[in-house]
């Protein structure tokens, strides 16, 4: 049965489809939109991520560090330092007492430029939160912790 009481299914798996669509919609948007916002900055979502995790930890990380926050391989985050260190944001530093292990570190350019990609981050988060009342705000929060 559906929350009226009947058994039509159909309306229920339309509704489910529209719903789960809607839902990945409205995610492909917000993220273009992010990822325009830190355009702005010079830098794509994934720099932005790596560039703000070396913020926060305030002292270099390791490549497999970086890559177990961002939940991805570190191959991945090999490829993404490259791009990084490329541009001048990152500089690769060499464990003491591990050849293996190699660390990455934010320069002052790569500071400067997370700084900024913060700002239009929150910027448009302001934007986001301004165009949803309280209460939609919280069940949205709600049915996103809901699904995983």
């Amino acid at each position: 049965m559906n929350k009226q009481g009947s058994t039509d299914t159909v309306d229920d798996t339309a509704t489910g489809n529209e719903t789960m669509f809607s839902l990945l919609h409205a995610g492909r948007v917000v993220e273009d939109r992010l990822e325009a916002a830190l355009a702005a900055a010079e830098l794509s979502l994934p720099k932005y991520s790596v560039l703000t995790f070396l913020a926060a930890a305030d002292e270099p990380l390791t490549l497999s560090d970086i890559a177990g926050r961002m939940k991805c391989v570190r191959s991945n985050i090999t490829q993404l330092v490259d791009r990084l260190e490329a541009d001048g944001l990152v500089r690769r530093i060499d464990h003491p007492n591990d050849r293996r292990a190699v660390h990455a570190a934010l320069t002052p350019l790569g500071r400067e430029r997370q700084a900024r990609g913060a700002e239009r981050v929150e910027a448009m988060q302001r934007d986001f939160a301004a165009a949803l009342s309280d209460g939609d705000a919280a069940v949205m929060l709600r049915i996103f912790r809901s699904i995983g």
